[in-house]
């Protein structure tokens, strides 16, 4: 790797984006296969500090254990670390001999990586530059392990430059939080709606039998199709350009899994110089309008995933708005994870769209007082951050269920596993009387613990609060009752024969005895919901 303290900022034009035929793809596939360059090797190459600046857009460190790296394999006589190049070239921006990608990557070589896009023609020193970024990325789950290169725009990071209007965004947290929230069970379509790189795509085409992938930019479908062709995955992808829902037509599909432009940039910020920002925003409010329709696109027993954020207006409940969006004949649950006040929010987007106060102070004050200033004149208090899940009823003939609430917790691991079990109970429970669900044996899933909480110098407890350790990281405040069905719900006993138990210990008469049965059935119902407990 040659030293370059001063990278150039890119031209205001980013290069076209990738272009690989079937056998280009294969042989860079191969390629990348053989070097070993994956997320653990990145992670043992820049160490704990590093990575974590990197993460926090400082990329000196990183430089530093990288130029640390190569300069022990050369004291050594050995050959340049594959790993150290490919971080160099694609994740830092830093300029390599094409010798050196020569000997890395030797069925590609630099000038098959110059051929397809990945880098620029060798200058007169001899050395190539990242035209994107590329990254390892590492998926496991029920269909095993498997490793990706998934190519994007070069990043601010490396360009020293805003982002451009139809900059193609890599794998970011929100990519990653929709990734992990969206059900992994067999389906035979999918829909990546807004596709951007194709990260989406790749995790559907893992349990899809076929995925259409849908972008408004003709950038971003040019990145999706490279990124499945480099996955040996293009025969199973359709790619199509069209704003949202458009190109379509009246097709179904069994999952569709979106991170819309939700974005809510008021016109006055685009007066101030904020430019509309393809990946993020679409001119307006994009979710009424996509909620409403997209049902209309689900196959029966079909699921959308979908991220989102909305209005806290003064004096209204979030939900009544965000309710209104939601389509009469799909179940629907929403869940608000977090929420910004105005200034915390607009300040989070303007740094995205390039727009900070130590590069340009005017500017972004400019802006962000545009934004503060609609906000407080159409009473925004707060701006939700959360998801939208909807479901098409398999049974047409039962009334859909609505959940809408504030989530704040988490727990461990993937939410998709845990989503996928609370629609499967819920569309079984929404389907059943108070005296079929008294009929089921419950189990308490195996994360689930019991807290109990005393007064000094008192025998009975003043809380019980059941708390589960995956899934949203809930705690629950139980009942004598709710606790004493989840201390024996096991999947041997139904409801109704726990809360007769319960009864005949308590000494209750007939009304008691109806009483506990209904709190009890109530609690399963309430407790499926949300993941503390299965149904036999």
């Amino acid at each position: 790797m040659s030293e370059d303290p001063a990278t150039p900022s890119a031209a205001r034009t980013p290069p076209p984006p990738p272009i690989a035929t079937a056998e280009q793809a294969a042989a860079l596939r191969k390629d990348l296969e053989a070097t070993g360059w994956g997320v653990d090797a990145v992670a043992h190459l820049l160490g704990p500090t590093a990575q974590g600046a990197l993460r926090r857009e400082l990329r000196l460190p990183a430089l530093r254990a990288v130029r640390a790296a190569l300069e022990e394999d050369r004291q050594a006589g050995a050959a340049p670390s594959p790993t150290a190049i490919l971080t160099a070239l694609f994740m830092l921006g830093q300029p390599v001999a094409a010798a050196e990608l020569d000997a890395v990557l030797p069925r590609t070589r630099a000038r098959g990586a110059t051929a397809i896009g990945l880098v620029s023609p060798p200058d007169q020193d001899g050395r190539v530059r990242a035209q994107v970024d590329l990254r390892p990325h590492e998926a496991d789950d029920d269909a095993g392990t498997v490793r990706w290169w998934v190519a994007s725009d070069l990043g601010e990071l490396v360009t020293g430059r805003a982002l451009a209007p139809d900059h193609v965004l890599g794998i970011g947290g929100a990519g990653l939080t929709l990734a992990a929230l969206t059900p992994r069970t067999p389906v035979r379509t999918a829909l990546d709606l807004g596709c951007g790189c194709g990260i989406q795509t790749l995790y559907l085409l893992r349990h899809a039998g076929r995925v259409t992938a849908t972008d408004v930019s003709q950038r971003a479908l040019a990145f999706t199709a490279f990124n499945t062709a480099l996955a040996g995955e293009q025969e199973r992808v359709e790619l199509l350009e069209g704003s949202l829902l458009d190109p379509l037509d009246q097709r179904r599909f069994d999952l569709i899994a979106t991170n819309p432009p939700f974005v809510l940039t008021p016109p006055a910020v685009r007066r101030a110089g904020l430019p509309l920002m393809e990946y993020r925003d679409a001119g307006g409010p994009v979710l009424p309008g996509l909620m409403a329709r997209i049902g209309d696109h689900l196959e029966p027993g079909g699921t959308v995933v979908a991220l989102g954020n909305w209005e806290h207006r003064r004096r209204r409940d979030w939900r009544d708005e965000v309710a209104s969006w939601l389509p009469r004949d799909l179940d629907a649950w929403v869940v608000e994870r977090e929420a910004q006040d105005p200034v915390e929010y607009a300040t989070m987007w303007l740094r995205d769209g390039g727009l900070a106060p130590e590069r340009d102070l005017g500017a972004f004050e400019a802006a962000l007082g545009a934004w503060i200033g609609d906000f407080e004149e159409r009473g925004i208090e707060a701006v939700g951050f959360g998801y939208l899940i909807l479901s098409r009823p398999a049974d047409g003939g039962r009334a859909p269920w609505r959940v809408l609430e504030e989530v704040a917790t988490s727990g461990q691991g993937p939410l998709g596993p845990h989503l996928a079990r609370v629609l499967a109970l819920q569309d079984r429970l929404a389907g059943l009387d108070d005296d079929a669900v008294a009929g089921l044996a419950p189990v308490l899933s195996a994360d689930v613990t019991e807290e109990r909480h005393h007064l000094p110098g008192s025998s009975e407890p003043a809380a019980i609060i059941l708390r589960q350790g995956g899934a949203l990281g809930r705690a629950v405040r139980a009942s004598t009752v709710t606790a004493a069905l989840a201390g024996v719900a096991d999947g041997e006993l139904s409801v109704a024969q726990i809360a007769a138990a319960v009864a005949s210990l308590g000494g209750l008469d007939r009304d008691g005895a109806l009483q506990v049965r209904a709190e009890m059935v109530e609690a399963v119902r309430d407790l499926a919901r949300k993941g503390f407990l299965t149904l036999r």
